[in-house]
Formats: structure tokens, C-alpha cells, sequence
């Protein structure tokens, strides 16, 4: 069963928008990537200032900005207006309604929110329980940053066996891991297993250890099916996921710079392997050997405690990227295999098993403690690969709301991770089209897409300063149908309407 269109996060295709405005394209993404920053207050949104030049009809927030600031601002950003006026409910759905539509079988639903009143502007049966598709990956976006926090990283440890010159190689979380040396500026990579291997060697050194090194693999902290049973073998076969381990290469990827095909169905395994051949390397130069192969340590075993604290004694580690980091890199590229070990992190911060059970309950949990009522949500897994999920646009939107204008401004680390149409992410190649122009550039939004369903949850600033959330779900739609056009068309009358 197909589920995506395009390979997640590559580089957007040619349209025709695309030939002719490729400069004011590049400036605006300047501008998209740099205004989360000021969204530390709601309802936190910042446009730039009109330039002298600048045609006065053209609204201050959709102009071209100026460059940045040392910091990394835009320079002459200011707050919006907070009195800027709000669409009127019956023009924006004049409006909406006429791009609401589907291309074939199946419906929309949608619901447009002010974000600073929390007032509906637009309902289209906004309650009614729909497939999300990766839509739900906000939902855990929001999740894990009100509980893991957005500055917490994720650690790998090698640490001391049982046995003299044994060292286990501790899974903490992180799936992001570079085969080479740690990259302190990436996040893909940001912790380096030849790094780790590296400083191994030096601890075994000054630990006077003589003999032949053996590796272990504790990857125990997961507990139950490492394959949900909600997911497609097909969409397991396809690399869309594959079984959850909390260490991995490259997001269990075999390759960094490939994000499609088959992945590796132990990234446990092949990580602790190639830790163990660069531990090698790293031992040779030092006059030490490391043996052959790779054990597993049987879960609820605790090789290398120490006796009297039961704590493990820790020869190096390395440590991820930012838990806001990884949440940014999931939503812009939609991996569901980070989304989904992300959530079983979250659940950990939150006391529960580590499971895909624990990743829904801390998901549902979070979602009433942010006064979204999940009570008619039904979760089978956190990324929305599985098709027994159902959430509603009024959920969706309600999540948006809290991340760009809730009181938790944790959940503003999850912005710069929005993709923005006709720039990145998997928006990188939509919005090219002149039905569409108008939001190029301006709409920020999840994507969503499986065979029938498609989503678009996100925020955009209206023609008058007005900050809008918004979800639109497609559900039972014919399949290859031009529905994503539909969604964008939509979208866009948002970044263009005063509708008044």
C-alpha cells in the first residue's frame, strides 16, 4: 500500500512559480525560519516593517524582510497588531468553501481558529473523528516537549562489563547517531560513534585493561512489540518504519543522505556494530584488540552494575541533539520512525512502560493537560502510519493553537519545524502553482498523506495581521486525486483573506 507521493524532506521540484520568483522565494524562507523565534509570547507572531519603497496595499507582515541581525533576528521585526481585525465567520467560509473541495470520492472537514481568542471562525463537522494520517505527529510534537522539555538530550554510553575488558554499549534514546566523529552543530549525527569508541579507548587505557575487548548491547530501555501490529508489513517493507530500538544510525537509515527504501530491521545491531568497528580501529592505535562480533544482553540483565549502587560505571558517552531539535527534524521531514521513538521517550519522562501503549497514554494524557479534550480520540500508534487512528480537526487545530499561543511556550520549540509552502520540507514542492501563490511562503503547516486520506494542520498571518490556525482533513478520497491541490488552494485563501 503506497503511502507517500515523494520521498520525505528531499529537495522540491521545478514548478513554474518556481522560474520566476526564485529570489523573493529564498528571502521569504529567511523570514519563515527566523520569525519562531519571537513566538516566546502569545499570541507571538512577528512581521517585519513596511519599507519606505514598499507599496502601501501590501500588508507590513507579508513584505519582503530585511536581512538579519547579528542574533539572528530579522531586522525591523515587530509584534503585530493585537487589534487587527478578525475575518468575518460567513466571508471566510464564502471564501473556503469554494476550495474545500474534494476531487473525486470522499470529504474535508476543517476548522479555522483566531490563535490569540481561540475563536472558531470556520466548522466543517471540526468535530467528527477522522483519520489523521501524519497529522497525529503533532500531537506528539507536543507531547514530548511538555514533557521531555525541549533542551533535554538523549545519552549513548559505553560502560564497564562484568568482565575484564568487556564494554556494553547503552542504548538511551537516541536514533540519530553518525556513524563517524560527534558533529556538534548537526542534528542528524550530532553524537558520533567514533567519537565514542574514541574516548572508550582512552578510558580502557587509563583503566590499564591488557586483554582482548568484547562488545555488548544493552538496548533494553523499550519494553513490548518492537512492530506495532496497527502498521502495514507492506509500509514495513517499504522503509516507511521498521521495529523500534533506542539506538540507531541515521534514524535507522542505512544511509544518512537516503530517507526512502528498505531500513535495517535490527538498528540496534547494525549501530553496536559499527560502534564495535570503530572501537577496533580506535583500539589498534593504542596497542589493544577488540574481538569479533557483537552479544546482545538479554533484557533484565544488568551487566556491569556495580555492587553497591547498581549503577553501571560509565567509560564515555556521547549525547543527541535537543529533544526541540529532534521535534523540529520530525515534523519537517515526517519520519515516522523518530516520531515513534520520541514517544516512547516522552512516555519514560512520564512514568510509563516505554512501549507503544505507554507512547498513546503519555500522548492523551498530555492533550488533557493542555485542556484539549482527547476523550473521542483513538490513538493506535503516535506518527499516524496506522489507519485506525482518528482525531478531529478541532483537535488538530487545538494543538496548533497551543504550540504557536498556549501558556506552556515550551511547545514553541516545535515551530521552526512546521514545513512552509513552496520552501521545505514536505511543502518543499507545493504551493508553485497560481491557485496556490498566495500562500507561498507564508502558510506553515503538518502535512499528512496516506492512500485515501490527506491533512494540512498548521498557522498562517491573514492579510490584516491576524495570526489563524487551521485543520483540514481528507478522508475516504480517491486515491492519486488531485486532493493536495485542494488543500493548498484553502490555505492559501487563508495568507490572502481580510474577509471582511
Amino acid at each position: 500500500m503506497k503511502r507517500r507521493t515523494r520521498p520525505a524532506g528531499t529537495e522540491p521540484t521545478s514548478g513554474p512559480l518556481r522560474r520566476s520568483l526564485p529570489l523573493l522565494l529564498q528571502t521569504l524562507l529567511v523570514a519563515a525560519l527566523a520569525l519562531p523565534a519571537g513566538f516566546a509570547v502569545a499570541p507571538a507572531f512577528l512581521g517585519p516593517r513596511t519599507p519606505a519603497s514598499a507599496e502601501h496595499t501590501v500588508p507590513p507582515w507579508h513584505q519582503v524582510p530585511g536581512a538579519l541581525t547579528p542574533d539572528g533576528t530579522v531586522d525591523g521585526v515587530e509584534t503585530l497588531s493585537a487589534t487587527a481585525p478578525l475575518p468575518v465567520p460567513a466571508a471566510l467560509a464564502a471564501q473556503l468553501n469554494e476550495t474545500l473541495k474534494t476531487d473525486g470520492a470522499g470529504s474535508f472537514t476543517g476548522v479555522v481558529q483566531d490563535a490569540a481568542t481561540g475563536e472558531v471562525l470556520f466548522d466543517r463537522s471540526g468535530d467528527a473523528a477522522r483519520v489523521p494520517a501524519s497529522n497525529m505527529k503533532l500531537l506528539t510534537a507536543a507531547a514530548a516537549l511538555s514533557t521531555l522539555g525541549p533542551d533535554h538530550r538523549f545519552s549513548t554510553r559505553a560502560v564497564a562489563g562484568t568482565a575484564p575488558g568487556s564494554v556494553v554499549l547503552t542504548g538511551g534514546g537516541d536514533v540519530l547517531l553518525g556513524a563517524g566523529e560527534s558533529v556538534p552543530g548537526a542534528v542528524l549525527g550530532r553524537a558520533g560513534l567514533a567519537s565514542l569508541a574514541q574516548a572508550t579507548v582512552r578510558a580502557l587505557q587509563d583503566d590499564g585493561v591488557s586483554v582482548p575487548v568484547t562488545v555488548l548491547l544493552d538496548d533494553s530501555l523499550f519494553t513490548g512489540p518492537a512492530l506495532n501490529p496497527a502498521w502495514s508489513l507492506e509500509d514495513v517493507a517499504a522503509g516507511e518504519v521498521a521495529p523500534l530500538f533506542p539506538l540507531a544510525l541515521n534514524s535507522a537509515r542505512y544511509d544518512p543522505a537516503q530517507t526512502t527504501g528498505p531500513r535495517p530491521q535490527d538498528a540496534a545491531m547494525t549501530a553496536a556494530e559499527a560502534f564495535s568497528a570503530e572501537l577496533a580501529a580506535a583500539a589498534a592505535t593504542a596497542g589493544l584488540t577488540v574481538a569479533p562480533g557483537v552479544a546482545r544482553i538479554p533484557a533484565g540483565t544488568a551487566d556491569g552494575a556495580e555492587p553497591d549502587t547498581g549503577a553501571a560505571r560509565v567509560l564515555a558517552e556521547v549525547k543527541s541533539a535537543t529533544v526541540g531539535q529532534q521535534v523540529d527534524l520530525m515534523l519537517r521531514t515526517s519520519d515516522n520512525y523518530l516520531t515513534e521513538v520520541i514517544g516512547r521517550l516522552a512516555a519514560v519522562a512520564a512514568g510509563k512502560p516505554a512501549s507503544n501503549d505507554g507512547a498513546v497514554a503519555v500522548v492523551l494524557q498530555q492533550l488533557e493537560e493542555l485542556g484539549i479534550p482527547a476523550g473521542t480520540l483513538r490513538a493506535a500508534d503516535v506518527s499516524g502510519l496506522a489507519l485506525a487512528n482518528q482525531v478531529s480537526a478541532r483537535q488538530l487545530a487545538d494543538v496548533v493553537r497551543a504550540i504557536t499561543s498556549g501558556a506552556d511556550t515550551r511547545l514553541r520549540a516545535a515551530l521552526p519545524g512546521f514545513p512552509v509552502a513552496g520552501l521545505t520540507g514536505t511543502l518543499g514542492d507545493r504551493y508553485l502553482d497560481a491557485a496556490s501563490a498566495r500562500g507561498a511562503g507564508l502558510v506553515r503547516a503538518k502535512t499528512g498523506t496516506l492512500n485515501t486520506v490527506i491533512s494540512l494542520s498548521g498557522y498562517v498571518v491573514d492579510a490584516d495581521g491576524r495570526l489563524l490556525v487551521f485543520s483540514f482533513i481528507g478522508n475516504g478520497l480517491t486515491p492519486g486525486a488531485a486532493n493536495k491541490a485542494a488543500l493548498d488552494r484553502t490555505a492559501s485563501v487563508l495568507a490572502a483573506c481580510g474577509c471582511r
